[in-house]
C-alpha cells in the first residue's frame, strides 16, 4: 500500500474509536511502513519468490547470477545490505549466507568450536531471526530519515520536494533479502532435520542447504575425514525439509543439496540394495573391495554380479571408497538429489577450477538440463596460489618460456608485478562471471569473509592505536574514512535506533517527549 493509502486506512480505524483521538493516522502509517514484515514466515514467503524469479532469470541468461557473503551477526548483515544499497542503488541479486562454520566458531555457548555440528542447533534459527531483525531495523532507519525529510519539506512549504520524497517512500526497497541457511547434515535423523528446518523457516529462511555427510561424523567441507551417507538416507532428509516448507506454507521454499563426495573417501554404511543397478547398488559399486579368498571372523561380504566381495573396513568401522571415484560419486549424488526434490546443488571442491566444476555440471545436465549450482568461493582456498598455478600450467601447455618462474614459489611477493600474476588476478576477478556462464553456477557465495575482515581490521587498528600513532590510529584510519566514505554507522547513535526512539517518544508523549537528538547530542558534529 502507498503512504497515502496507509494513512487513509489508519484514519478509518481510528475514526471508529472516539477514545483514540490522540492517535495520529500518519504516525500509524509510518510505523506500519517501517515494519513491513510482521513475522519470519512473511519474510520466508517473500524471499522465496525472489529466489525463484532469480533462478528463472539465470536459466534465461547466466549473466544473471547472484551473490552473497556469509555474516555471523545481525549488525554485519545489516551493514552489508546498507552498503550494497549505497553503492549499487538496489539489493537485486544479492543475498545473505548463514554459515554453520561461523556459528560454530563465533556463536556457540561452548566458545569457539570446529565445524563439526557440535554447536547448539537452536543457534541457527536464532541467527536467522537476528539477521532479519537488523535488516528490518535498517528499513525503519532509512524510512525514518525520509519521514523527517518529508516533514522538513512541508515545513518549508516546498510541495515539489515533498512529492518527490513521498514517491521515494512509496518506492522504498527493503533491505530484507533471501538467506541461504546452512543446516549442516541435519543435526540428527530425518525427524531432527524436519524439526530444525521448521524453526529456521519460522525465523525467515527461504533456502536451506543440507549436506550428505553423516550427522554425527560431520566435518568442515575443506577438512579431511568426511563420511557420506547412502542416497536413501540423504533423500529422507531432503523430503523432511520439503515437508517442513509445505507445512509452514512456503510452497516454493528452496532446498540446496550439497555433496561432499569429492573429498569424502569414507562411508559409515553399506547401502541397502534390492535390485541390480538401483541407487543403493550404484552407491556400493564405488566401495573399495577385494576378492574373497578366505572369510575371517566378523568379515562383511557383499554380492555383486554373482560374485562375493569383501569391502575394506577400517579400524574406525568405516568403509572406504575406491580412490579416484570422487567426481563420479558427485555426479550421481547431484542427479539423484535433483530427481528427489532438491532445487539447487552445491559441490564442495578442493580448489576453484572452472574446468573441474564445469566438467561435472555438464555430466549432470545430460540428465537434468537446468541443473544449477550454489558455489562456495571459499577462503579455505589459496586463491592467489591456485590461479597463478593454473596460469602457469596453461602457459606451459602452450609452450611459453617459464624459465623465470618457480611453480612452487608462485605465492611469493617477488612475482606480484609479473605478467603471470596479472593474468591470474584477472581470472580471479572474472571467476564468478566466467563460471556462471561455463560451469552452471547460479549463486556465488563466500562462506567466511566477514570473519576474516573483522580479524584484519582489528589487527590493523590494534597495531596503530597501541603503537606510536595512538588516537590518530583510530581517527585517521577509521573515523575519518567513515566520514569521507559515507559509512552510515559513523553516526552510531542513529544506527542503534536513537532517532527512531525519538520519533516514537514524540508520537507517544507529544510535546512532553524528552528526546535524545537535541542540540547537545554530539552526533550533530557529523552533520557536515
Amino acid at each position: 500500500m502507498t503512504y497515502t493509502n496507509e494513512i487513509a486506512s489508519a484514519n478509518t480505524t481510528i475514526g471508529g474509536q472516539p477514545a483514540w483521538d490522540g492517535i495520529s493516522a500518519e504516525s500509524v502509517a509510518r510505523m506500519r511502513l517501517q515494519n513491513r514484515f510482521k513475522t519470519g514466515l512473511e519474510i520466508a514467503k517473500y524471499t522465496a519468490g525472489i529466489m525463484r524469479r532469480d533462478m528463472a532469470a539465470y536459466d534465461a541468461d547466466p549473466a544473471n547470477y547472484t551473490q552473497s557473503l556469509g555474516c555471523w551477526h545481525g549488525f554485519i548483515g545489516q551493514q552489508k545490505l546498507i552498503s550494497i544499497k549505497k553503492h549499487f542503488g538496489t539489493t537485486k541479486g544479492r543475498y545473505l549466507y548463514l554459515s554453520g562454520w561461523m556459528i560454530a566458531a563465533l556463536r556457540s555457548d561452548f566458545g569457539p568450536l570446529p565445524d563439526q555440528s557440535m554447536h547448539e542447533k537452536t543457534s541457527v534459527p536464532a541467527l536467522i531471526e537476528e539477521l532479519y531483525t537488523f535488516l528490518r531495523q535498517a528499513d525503519a532507519r532509512e524510512l525514518g530519515g525520509l519521514f523527517r525529510d518529508l516533514d522538513a519539506a512541508r515545513d518549508a512549504g516546498d510541495e515539489v520536494k515533498a512529492k518527490q520524497i513521498q514517491a521515494a517512500i512509496d518506492g522504498h526497497e527493503t533491505h530484507v533479502v533471501p538467506i541461504i541457511a546452512d543446516i549442516d547434515a541435519g543435526f540428527g535423523n530425518a525427524e531432527a532435520t524436519y524439526l530444525l528446518a521448521k524453526k529456521m523457516i519460522e525465523a525467515g529462511a527461504c533456502a536451506l542447504q543440507i549436506e550428505n555427510q553423516v550427522s554425527d561424523e560431520k566435518q568442515c567441507g575443506h577438512q579431511d575425514g568426511k563420511v557420506t551417507v547412502p542416497h536413501e538416507d540423504f533423500i529422507a532428509k531432503i523430503r523432511a525439509i520439503r515437508y517442513a516448507f509445505m507445512e509452514m506454507g512456503v510452497e516454493d521454499g528452496i532446498i540446496v543439496a550439497r555433496t561432499d563426495s569429492l573429498g569424502a573417501g569414507l562411508t559409515k554404511q553399506i547401502a541397502v540394495t534390492r535390485t541390480a543397478g538401483d541407487i543403493g547398488d550404484q552407491y556400493n559399486s564405488f566401495l573399495d573391495c577385494e576378492d574373497v579368498a578366505t572369510i575371517g571372523h566378523g568379515d562383511v561380504l557383499i554380492s555383486r554380479d554373482g560374485k562375493l566381495l569383501k569391502p575394506k573396513r577400517l579400524p574406525s568401522n568405516l568403509f572406504q571408497f575406491r580412490s579416484g571415484t570422487g567426481e563420479d560419486r558427485c555426479v550421481l549424488d547431484c542427479i539423484n538429489s535433483l530427481q528427489n526434490g532438491a532445487d539447487l546443488l552445491w559441490i564442495e571442491t578442493e580448489k576453484p577450477h572452472i574446468g573441474q566444476i564445469g566438467g561435472m555440471v555438464s555430466r549432470i545436465r545430460e540428465v537434468i538440463p537446468n541443473a544449477k549450482l550454489v558455489y562456495n568461493n571459499s577462503p579455505s582456498f589459496n586463491w592467489t596460489l591456485n590461479f597463478r598455478q593454473q596460469v602457469y600450467d596453461i602457459w606451459s601447455e602452450a609452450g611459453k618460456d617459464l624459465s623465470t618462474y618457480d611453480r612452487a614459489r608462485l605465492m611469493s611477493v617477488d612475482y606480484d608485478a609479473t605478467d603471470l600474476a596479472a593474468e591470474a588476478d584477472e581470472r580471479i576477478r572474472t571467476f564468478q562471471r566466467d563460471s556462471a556462464a561455463q560451469a552452471g553456477i547460479f549463486h556465488h557465495l563466500i562462506t567466511l569473509p566477514t570473519y576474516h575482515t573483522a580479524a584484519l581490521s582489528t589487527d590493523n587498528l590494534a597495531r596503530e592505536y597501541f603503537g606510536d600513532a595512538g588516537m590518530l590510529g583510530y581517527v585517521k584510519n577509521v573515523q575519518r574514512e567513515e566520514i569521507r566514505q559515507g559509512i552510515a554507522c559513523v553516526k552510531h547513535q542513529n544506527m542503534s535506533g536513537s532517532d527512531i526512539g525519538d520519533d516514537h517518544k514524540e508520537m507517544f508523549a507529544g510535546e512532553a517527549a524528552l528526546k535524545a537528538g537535541g542540540a547537545h547530542n554530539t552526533m550533530n558534529q557529523f552533520a557536515a
